[in-house]
């Protein structure tokens, strides 16, 4: 099921040629021209209520069906009738709570019904949904099919075979748009699912050296240039607080770098991910519980990699960098100990506290990095930062903190868009007096008090006041440990359909 080719390059690391296997079921959407006639398994989405009597559906006429109340719930109505295998009315709730979100669930029960039936070829009839029927409608639906088929069986021995199957769109308005939204569904969803497939890989399969090269591959063929920092460009660069980090890994950090639409006259707007392939907390340990799922804290570096992938398919006009930090925060004999004394590449010295708040310290030299490089638009960072943010928002939103009140405004609308949410948190400089240091210029960790707003006040100390910046703390959402509407247990993507909508709006 599983083919990996391993191959030594002259450092003497491992590398790996990973084919993925992310999915059950893998979803092929076209739309109907003219007057097709369903067949297969057939889709209804429909608003809550009953169906009158004498109403077609799938050219069967039914009546005095219930759909029921709650978006997403599905009712099977008939079976082998006129060709067609099954009928599945998918409610939309009440039509004055239909929005994209609920959509996008739609898209997600029927991908579980794709799921369950074992469907290969499908229908989606939206013509009883009236003026609900739009583009829009049909992509955000898409997407969630898109999604809900993602499942990460790789290393599944005993998985079901994958199984390829066909969806076709009818009822929806003729034209451009519909086919744009469908298209660019699938864009969305391939590098959210990009993401989770490199989110679940364990970190005897993912280290830095194998992100890079998986990177690479992905860049080629997406059409982006990818070029990639070794230790040795990062000591000439003086990225101390990287360097320090991944010390002690048995591979050595990385820093890549990928790049859209670079020939533009415009700034680029800079992308920066925390990937730490394995966090230990180093000398701080993590406990037994605490260290299980710790391949997750490279998901902020996993989301800025699939949302290169989905910028690059949807081909925007604005000159986007990724930037991803990746170490291993491990412990051995040359790992960073509390109290250790690091430079930055900014010149800052920062005193370690924890060990454990490393991903601050690899994203401080990124910051430096992306600011000195390349003069930005704007820049943006997200990261599985700190625990103290659960404790905040729980499970639902990530905070955003940002010295730039449009960045953040931007972000925040596109988050509303996506259904990633945000919520605005403090940036004050008075924070800043927790982490004053007395032998250098600060801490890199001052407690529990104000924890996750302490990690955002440090990571201000390394982008000047100019760029606008946005910091996104994302550690209670990137991954789930229950399956959710269009969501599999696991790593959840989050941040890529927020980023591409929120560059979409750009000018």
């Amino acid at each position: 099921m599983t083919r990996v080719n391993t191959s030594t390059m002259a450092t003497g690391y491992q590398t790996l040629d990973i084919k993925h296997q992310r999915r059950t079921i893998t979803v092929n959407i076209r739309i109907a021209t003219g007057k097709q006639v369903p067949r297969g398994h057939v889709f209804v989405p429909h608003v809550a209520g009953k169906i009158v009597k004498g109403v077609k559906v799938a050219g069967v006429t039914v009546g005095g069906l219930a759909v029921p109340a709650s978006a997403g719930n599905v009712v099977d109505v008939l079976t082998g009738a006129a060709g067609v295998d099954r009928v599945t009315l998918v409610s939309v709730g009440k039509t004055a709570q239909c929005d994209a979100e609920v959509m996008r669930r739609v898209g997600g029960a029927i991908a579980r019904s794709l799921q369950s039936a074992r469907s290969t070829r499908s229908v989606i009839d939206f013509s009883l949904l009236g003026e609900l029927a739009t583009a829009e409608s049909a992509g955000v639906v898409c997407e969630g099919i898109h999604l809900g088929s993602f499942r990460f069986v790789k290393y599944h021995t005993t998985a079901e075979k994958p199984l390829n199957g066909s969806v076709t769109l009818r009822g929806l308005p003729a034209g451009k748009a519909t086919a744009a939204a469908v298209s660019r569904a699938q864009s969305v969803s391939d590098g959210t699912n990009l993401a989770r497939a490199l989110g679940h890989e364990p970190a005897n399969m993912i280290n830095p050296v194998t992100l890079a090269a998986e990177a690479k591959k992905m860049a080629r063929k997406a059409g982006l240039t990818c070029k990639v920092l070794d230790e040795k460009q990062l000591a000439r660069h003086k990225m101390g607080a990287m360097l320090a980090v991944g010390q002690a890994g048995s591979t050595p950090p990385r820093l890549i770098i990928l790049e859209h639409n670079m020939t533009a006259k415009a700034k680029p707007v800079i992308l920066v991910g925390k990937a730490i392939t394995f966090d230990t907390g180093g000398y701080s340990i993590k406990d037994k519980n605490g260290i299980v799922g710790m391949k997750y804290d490279k998901c902020g570096g996993m989301a800025v990699i699939g949302a290169m992938q989905a910028i690059a398919a949807l081909k925007l006009k604005v000159p986007v960098v990724g930037i991803v930090a990746a170490a291993e925060n491990m412990i051995s004999e040359r790992a960073y100990r509390p109290n250790d004394i690091i430079t930055a590449m900014n010149g800052k010295t920062i005193e370690i506290i924890s060990t454990d708040a490393e991903g601050r310290l690899v994203l401080a030299d990124s910051l430096c990095y992306a600011e000195k490089f390349y003069s930005p638009r704007a820049v943006i960072d997200l990261a599985t930062l700190t625990g103290g943010v659960v404790v905040a928002l729980g499970h639902h939103r990530a905070a955003i903190y940002a010295n730039n009140d449009k960045l953040a405004d931007g972000l925040m609308t596109s988050a509303d868009h996506t259904y990633e949410r945000l919520w605005r948190m403090p940036i004050d400089d008075d924070y800043f007096e927790q982490l004053k240091s007395d032998d250098c210029d600060f801490k890199n960790s001052a407690g529990r008090d104000g924890h996750s707003i302490l990690g955002a006040v440090f990571l201000k100390q390394f982008i000047s006041a100019k760029t606008p910046w946005a910091h996104l703390d994302i550690a209670g959402v990137a991954t789930t440990d229950k399956d959710g509407p269009y969501c599999p247990r696991g790593g959840t993507g989050f941040g890529v359909r927020l980023l591409v909508d929120y560059l979409e709006g750009l000018k």
